[in-house]
Formats: structure tokens, C-alpha cells, sequence
């Protein structure tokens, strides 16, 4: 018997979800990269339209428009701000999809197409048992809010600007994000905490226009060469991240914790294989899942420079990202690398590092924290027998961080996409049993932080709708 007839007594609402009707907003190709203004309002209104019942609109912000809605009917419950996003990846090569991209396909036990895991399939369940919840009961169990932007995939810039000046309107007690993946799935997982974000360039320029590489060949400097030999330096030849400062600020991982990550059972060659690598690799002296979890990574995204054909390039750029963990400042590892590529700069070119504006710290709820013990309830109750696994994002939730800061209220991941549904890549998809036994989760877990021993303390003030 599912979770929500066992909690209420009353029928299933799963029967509400309809693979049409996302397929619908699944077709909005709304890349926040680089889609038009009319195509990012296309999908804003799509959800907003959907939401109608708990006053859905479109709201302005400097970028990409988000969607508001609302249901505060509970003045004497908490109040819950649900956070997702609308916005999704460039697909990359097309030839690389098995599907056209923007065509949900509906392939054995999964649905495929760019953004139905991350995070419109998400955030359509949640969307669905919003609705069927006001249909069967006319209530909900707590005071809902909802918050969908258009610019997470593209570190949402416009969102602090916004949440700052509607502070007020959106103060809650618990964010819940329907973005951030389950670790995998074989068992339900929660994830207390996900990685920082720091990004930069590094661009290399040495003569003011492409070389013939026979004629000037031997007698200067390869910009590509140069940056090759910059970037190979910030590791060392074991995988440590070799730029004096990158650690500092982290507290050493404790040994209740790594031996916690110890019995979760993780197979280096299985994930090699999975991975299509000869072995896995990575900073020594940890394991593979406490590198993913515990330790921040450097990583070189993309490089550019010339072509295939015979010249020496007069400029190569490198892309490079940090993930970071709590202790790490992102202002000051960002300086830390950049001293170092300064101390570093080969004969015969120039160097610049360019930063990138988005810097993100890392985020953490803590384990014992109301939200995720309910969370944890809920877990078990939809997938009864099985362990609830306590894991760490190793991406970058930039909202998490900013809901904290202006609404001093912690964010709990709940999604049901799992992180190996190709998010970003092609082939995208997500396993269609998620979305009923998400809404099942969903509605489970807002009844339990509504009543309970779980419940969250009301904090922000709501008035009767």
C-alpha cells in the first residue's frame, strides 16, 4: 500500500501524473545559456499556468523571470519554501542523443530528454501533488511557497538581487530544494551538504597573430605549450592540488566519518568500469567516496587554442573549476591559485587569470537537524526495509548558501533524480517510478514536518488565504 494511503487513509494521488503533460514543458528547449528571452518566458509561463490555483505568475528579475506561487492556509504550521529551477543545459552534440533532446521519449522504465531530471521532473511531481492534495483535501498540511528560477544552470545570478528585495514575502521555516540528485539508485539517500564553487580562466597570449609553425617554429614561445605546462602544475604527479593555500581553512576529516563513508559499500573497479576508465585516480590517502564527498577537487574543464592545422597559436585560454568544502574560502583559494600561476609564468608569454564572478562556498545542514529526520521518516516509509543514506552533493547549489544568508533558513534536498541519469550529458533521462514514489515521499514528509515528533518550529509569519 503506498505511504500517502497508509498516512491518510485516503487514495493514491499518483494517478494525477501525466508523462503528456510534462513532455509539454520538457519541449521548451529553455537552455538559460543561451535561449531567448521569449523561450525562458515560454517555460516560466508553462509552470506558472500550471499553478494557477495556488496563484502561479511570472515575476521580472535582471535575467530570466522566476515563478512564484503560494498556498498559506495553515496559520498555525510551518511554512515550507520549495526551490527548483526551470532552466536547463545546453544538450551538446545532438548526434550524441538517442532521442532528439527536447522530445521526451518514454524508453522501457525511463523517461529521456534534457532537463527531466534536472530538474522539470522534479519539479513537476512536487507541482502535481501540490495540486491533487488541494483537489482531494482542500487543504495542504503546512504552508507551501514556491520559488522556480530560470538561471541556476548559469550560477543564478539575478537571484540574490531578488531574494533580498522579496525577503519578506518568501520568509519560511525550512527551504526544500527539488534540485540535487540522490547519490544512486540502489537506496534512498539525503545529501547534508554540497560542494562550494570557484571558477577562472587562465589566458596565455604570446604574438599578436597566429605563427606559420614552420617558419617562426623553434624561435618562440607556444602559448599552448605554456598553458599546458601552467596548468599540469597545479597538481602534483599523485592527484594533490599542488598551489600553497588551496587546503587552508579545511578541519581534518574525523575518523567517525570516514568510517561511517567505510561502510558504504563502494566498488573502485565497478565505478572505474561504469566509467569506461582503466582505474580510478585521484589526491592520495583518501578513498574514491571520500574524495567525491570530503576532499575539493581542481579539475580543467576545457582548453582552447588554434586548431588542426600548422600554426602557433597566439593565444590559448584554459576553463578550470574548484569544488569546495566547508572550511575553504573561494575568494581566498582563487588568490591562492592565482600567486601561484603568477610565480609560474614561462619565457616568452604574457599570463592573466580571469575570475569568474559566481563564487560559491560550500553549503552543510547539520545531521541531526529537524527537516532530516523527517526526511529520513519519509524515506523509509516509501521505501520500507531499506537504509537512508546520508551522502554529501559533490556539485554546487548556489540558492542553498543565499537562503541562508537572507532568510536564515537551512535548504533539505529532496529530489528524485539520481546522479547517474546523465544530468548535463546527452541521453539525459530519469526513471519514471521516481515521480510517484517522489510525490509519495513529498506529501509523507510534509505531514511529518507539520505534526509529529519531527515537526519544524513555525517561525514565519503567514496570514489566512
Amino acid at each position: 500500500m503506498p505511504s500517502s494511503e497508509r498516512a491518510t487513509g485516503q487514495a493514491d494521488l499518483t494517478d494525477r501524473l501525466d508523462i503528456d503533460e510534462l513532455a509539454a514543458w520538457v519541449a521548451i528547449p529553455s537552455v538559460s545559456r543561451d535561449a531567448d528571452a521569449a523561450t525562458m518566458r515560454a517555460a516560466a509561463d508553462w509552470l506558472a499556468s500550471r499553478l494557477s490555483p495556488l496563484r502561479g505568475r511570472v515575476e521580472a528579475t535582471g535575467g530570466h523571470p522566476v515563478v512564484r506561487a503560494e498556498w498559506l492556509g495553515a496559520p498555525d504550521a510551518p511554512t515550507v519554501l520549495v526551490y527548483g529551477h526551470y532552466d536547463v543545459q545546453p544538450t551538446g552534440a545532438e548526434s550524441e542523443w538517442s532521442t532528439p533532446p527536447f522530445q521526451l521519449t518514454v524508453d522501457g522504465d525511463v523517461l529521456r530528454g534534457r532537463g527531466v531530471s534536472d530538474d522539470k521532473g522534479p519539479v513537476y511531481l512536487v507541482v502535481t501533488l501540490l495540486l491533487a492534495l488541494l483537489d482531494r483535501d482542500g487543504r495542504l498540511p503546512l504552508n507551501v511557497k514556491l520559488l522556480v528560477e530560470g538561471e541556476e544552470e548559469i550560477g543564478s545570478p539575478h537571484l540574490p538581487d531578488y531574494l533580498r528585495a522579496h525577503a519578506t514575502e518568501l520568509a519560511a521555516d525550512l527551504v526544500i530544494s527539488a534540485d540535487g540528485a540522490m547519490w544512486r539508485p540502489s537506496e534512498p539517500s539525503l545529501s547534508t551538504a554540497s560542494k562550494g564553487l570557484a571558477t577562472f580562466s587562465v589566458v596565455v597570449t604570446g604574438a599578436d597573430a597566429d605563427l606559420h609553425s614552420g617558419r617562426y617554429g623553434g624561435t618562440v614561445a607556444n602559448p599552448a605549450h605554456a598553458l599546458v605546462e601552467l596548468l599540469a602544475g597545479l597538481h602534483d604527479p599523485e592527484g594533490s592540488v599542488a598551489v600553497a593555500g588551496f587546503y587552508d581553512g579545511m578541519a581534518p576529516l574525523p575518523e567517525l566519518r570516514r568510517a561511517a563513508i567505510a561502510e558504504v559499500g563502494f566498488d573502485d573497479d565497478a565505478y572505474a568500469r561504469e566509467l569506461g576508465l582503466p582505474a580510478v585516480f585521484g589526491e592520495p590517502g583518501f578513498t574514491t567516496l571520500e574524495r567525491l564527498w570530503e576532499r575539493p577537487t581542481l579539475e580543467i574543464n576545457g582548453i582552447e587554442a588554434g586548431g588542426k592545422y600548422t600554426v602557433i597559436p597566439h593565444r590559448a585560454t584554459g576553463h578550470v573549476s574548484c569544488r569546495l568544502v566547508p572550511g575553504q574560502d573561494p575568494d581566498r583559494v582563487l588568490q591562492a591559485i592565482s600567486d601561484h600561476l603568477a610565480g609560474r609564468v614561462p619565457t616568452g608569454v604574457n599570463v592573466e587569470v580571469v575570475l569568474d564572478e559566481a563564487r560559491v562556498p560550500a553549503y552543510t545542514i547539520p545531521a541531526d537537524h529537524p527537516a532530516i529526520r523527517a526526511a529520513t521518516a519519509a524515506l523509509e516509509d516509501v521505501y520500507p526495509g531499506e537504509p537512508v543514506l546520508l551522502a554529501v552533493i559533490g556539485g554546487t547549489l548556489p540558492a542553498t548558501v543565499l537562503f541562508e544568508e537572507v532568510l536564515g533558513a537551512k535548504t533539505l534536498f529532496f529530489s528524485f533524480s539520481t546522479a547517474d541519469e546523465r544530468l548535463h550529458a546527452p541521453d539525459e533521462f530519469m526513471r519514471t517510478r521516481r515521480l510517484a514514489e517522489g510525490m509519495r515521499a513529498w506529501e509523507q514528509l510534509w505531514r511529518l514536518l507539520a505534526d509529529g515528533p519531527h515537526r519544524l518550529a513555525p517561525r514565519a509569519e503567514v496570514s489566512v488565504t
